[in-house]
């Protein structure tokens, strides 16, 4: 279920970002908090909306990317 707001999520987002970092903390764990209380099925839901929504961006060039094997060559070398 989606709320309904004169407020879009994009302009949303971009208030937020103007608070100071300690506002922004706040702010993402009260989010955070917030989805604890998902069944798992709603939890799986959700993830799976914004999998799909993170795939068709990467698709549409409107993320960047690396090669996985640089990653993992990064990844380890941390370790």
């Amino acid at each position: 279920m989606s709320y309904n707001s004169a407020v879009s999520i994009e302009e949303l987002e971009a208030e937020a970002l103007k608070f100071s970092p300690k506002e922004r903390a706040r702010l993402a764990g009260r989010l955070l908090e917030s989805l604890e209380s998902l069944s798992p099925e709603e939890n799986a839901r959700v993830w799976a909306e914004e999998a799909q929504a993170r795939a068709q961006a990467l698709d549409a060039g409107k993320l960047p990317s690396r090669p996985a094997d640089v990653v993992l060559r990064e990844a380890r070398s941390l370790l």
